[in-house]
């Protein structure tokens, strides 16, 4: 005997799946934890502050930003 199946919850789960594959794709390609963005942004910052503190001359003026 057949197994009746309900049409709406099928459709309905079926569409749930396709969101959460799409979202795992996202995720892989995009995603990032909150500690590596921290991490990566600690790094620039990092560099960034050395390359302003090896900076030559000047006299203390600021170089217009480009």
């Amino acid at each position: 005997m057949a197994e009746l199946v309900n049409l709406r919850a099928a459709r309905k789960a079926r569409e749930r799946a396709k969101a959460r594959a799409e979202a795992d794709g996202n995720a892989a390609r995009f995603g990032r934890t909150k500690a590596l963005r921290a991490l990566e942004k600690a790094r620039a910052d990092q560099a960034r502050a050395l390359l302003d503190g090896l900076r030559l001359g000047g006299g203390g003026r600021e170089e217009p930003e480009a």
